[in-house]
């Protein structure tokens, strides 16, 4: 109870020096209007005149800035986005006085000449707002002061980066002055930069000064302030700080720097998807929009890296529901969750539902009657469906065909499947499954009814199961990092891009493509290990070994993408093409897909009796494909 008292009135003394501030402010941009407009000679009005018409300006302008919220703002947080707030108060406080003037008597002695309502105006305009601005200064600067220690001094910081990001980078360090963040200052190629100082801050030099200057100024780490940093630009920075032995951290996306919701919390360490991620790509988000806006649309795999980022995604569209299918119970429970917690309007409905059981699709298809299929549901880990063939033929090949005829059956306009890199030419297993399931869903695009697509992509970033958290858990455990062979090679993307393309792709679908996505340059395996360990602040090969164990069974040395004229067509899109492989006919369709049902059938079915019967099917050119690609659900 005594708490809550001491609160109360803590929260009303704080009120009050708001107001006592306010009125001191007025009453002296009033009497300075009237300094002026009489040349600092006593008004022909009296004094007492002007004492008792400021009450009733100060009662006006008071109200005013109450109805504008002004006087809830935290002095230590005002800043100029605030300012239109004070304008419009003081505004329509003038537009009252000037009414009061017209309509109230001579004899009340509350009409002031014109100009000195409006020199009024502007002065406690500019007094309000400066009085808070100071007030920040002065809060800033003993926040600054209180600010915590490393070894007896605070935490020096050099900013990368003098621009806009850098500007509010700066601002944001100076306001969290106590969570231990002091700059020294600034990096910058920019030439007329030089020596320029931003917030107070000097620019320093160069980017490429930054080990001579981290050293100088005693820097405990660096912060990439860039609203749009090049990729190059951020490798650049972090092996200037591997030579000064200085953490680098980044800033958040350009969304939250240009929207002001930066705070030094969201400033963190830069990530190995920084420096393997691609700068982005120009999307036509309104046939996107006309694609999956108020549709009802079904994602299998909902709960996976890739189906949670197409949920994410899909739901921006404002599709008129989205059904969820996954057979994780976790995974689902997840997704779901999510979704609920960012306040989404589109109904949603989560089903936990193996995609392998036709009856349940069957029920769930008849139920929703989804209009837009995509299928993201599938088994991808290489050794493991080399040690499990017969699941791979089930749910990749079998369940696939399956909901594209459930989605025939329902008359359902799109079919969309996520395909991988490792179709093209397959050796694997889970490679070879995939090219079947691609030529399953070609043929029933003949029959007319739902537009069939697939989308090859290559690897993504930090997938589950993917070598990035594998990695990067080896490095948290103190292990050896394991790369199964110094020459392995793979293509990268983010899931955000790889999802954003994938839709891209579904909206240019005419039926009948497999999609191929250009993902870029690839990315050595070994590369990627000895960047995340140099990202954890340790040395690759010294501080953290790394051991070759071989390549696995199934696996390629490389996974090809051919993009070129000889191998695929472009479309629209920059990062978008067809390949040229030509559908499978009917009949040779309809027979691998009864051998495929034979083969489930057999449980007992020896695995190395499956692996033969596939690699003989891919061996025989049911699965060869003249064109290349791109991509892979996960890897």
């Amino acid at each position: 109870m005594v708490n809550n008292w001491k609160e109360w009135l803590g929260v009303r003394a704080g009120r009050l020096g708001v107001y006592a501030a306010d009125t001191a402010v007025m009453a002296l941009a009033y009497l300075t209007a009237f300094l002026l407009r009489f040349e600092f000679q006593e008004p022909w009005w009296g004094w007492d005149q002007v004492a008792v018409s400021f009450v009733t300006v100060w009662a006006v302008q008071c109200v005013a800035l109450e109805l504008f919220g002004c006087n809830r703002l935290l002095w230590r947080y005002v800043s100029a986005g605030d300012v239109p707030r004070f304008v419009g108060a003081i505004g329509v406080s003038t537009v009252v006085l000037l009414a009061l003037r017209v309509a109230l008597p001579y004899q009340m002695g509350l009409r002031p000449p014109y100009s000195i309502t409006f020199f009024n105006s502007f002065l406690v305009t500019g007094g309000l707002i400066g009085v808070r601005m100071l007030g920040r200064l002065m809060a800033e600067g003993a926040s600054l002061a209180r600010g915590g220690t490393l070894n007896g001094r605070a935490r020096r910081v050099l900013l990368v980066g003098a621009g806009s990001a850098g500007d509010l980078v700066a601002r944001e360090l100076r306001r969290q002055g106590a969570r231990r963040q002091a700059v020294v200052g600034f990096l910058d190629d920019d030439p007329a930069k030089r020596h320029a100082r931003i917030q107070g801050f000097a620019v320093l030099g160069r980017i490429d000064e930054l080990p001579a200057l981290a050293r100088r100024h005693a820097v405990d780490e660096v912060i990439v302030a860039m609203a749009r940093v090049p990729r190059d630009v951020i490798r650049r920075v972090v092996r200037l700080c591997e030579r000064a032995h200085v953490p680098a951290r980044i800033v958040p996306g350009y969304y939250e720097l240009i929207d002001g919701s930066l705070t030094a919390s969201k400033i963190r360490n830069v990530d190995v998807t920084d420096l393997l991620g691609r700068e982005e790509t120009s999307l036509d988000s309104r046939a996107v929009v006309e694609l999956l806006g108020q549709k009802r649309v079904l994602v299998t795999g909902a709960g996976g890296s890739i189906g949670s980022e197409l949920t994410r995604q899909i739901l921006r569209t404002g599709p008129a529901s989205l059904v969820l299918v996954e057979r994780s119970e976790n995974a689902l429970y997840e997704i779901e969750r999510e979704i609920r917690r960012s306040g989404a309007e589109t109904p949603v409905t989560a089903l936990l539902a193996d995609v392998g059981d036709r009856a349940r699709m069957e029920a769930i298809f008849r139920t929703h009657a989804p209009q837009i299929v995509v299928h993201a549901a599938a088994h991808k880990h290489v050794p493991l469906m080399e040690q499990n063939p017969v699941e791979a033929v089930k749910n990749n090949v079998l369940a696939t065909r399956a909901l594209g005829e459930l989605a025939v059956a329902c008359g359902a306009e799109r079919f969309v499947f996520i395909s991988t890199d490792k179709a093209v030419r397959p050796v694997s297993v889970m490679g070879v499954s995939k090219r079947l399931a691609e030529r399953a869903l070609q043929a029933l695009n003949a029959r007319g009814v739902t537009r069939f697509s697939a989308v090859r992509f290559g690897n993504v970033l930090d997938s589950s199961g993917s070598v990035v958290p594998l990695f990067r858990e080896q490095i948290r455990r103190g292990e050896a990092v394991t790369v199964t062979h110094p020459e392995m090679q793979r293509y990268f993307m983010t899931i955000s891009e790889a999802v954003a393309l994938v839709l891209q792709a579904a909206a240019l679908a005419q039926g009948g493509e497999i999609f191929v996505l250009d993902m870029g340059e690839p990315v050595k395996i070994v590369e990627l290990a000895e960047e995340m360990i140099a990202l954890s602040g340790l040395r690759p090969h010294e501080d953290v070994p790394i051991v070759f164990t071989g390549i696995r069974p199934g696996e390629k040395l490389f996974e090809e993408l051919d993009v070129s004229e000889r191998s695929a067509y472009k479309t629209g899109h920059a990062r978008i093409f067809v390949s040229k492989d030509t559908a499978a006919d009917s009949g040779e369709t309809a027979a691998m897909l009864a051998a495929c049902r034979q083969l489930a059938e057999r449980d007992g079915a020896a695995a190395t009796e499956v692996r033969a019967a596939l690699r003989e099917w891919a061996a025989a050119g049911a699965t060869d494909d003249g064109g290349a690609s791109a991509g892979e659900g996960c890897a």
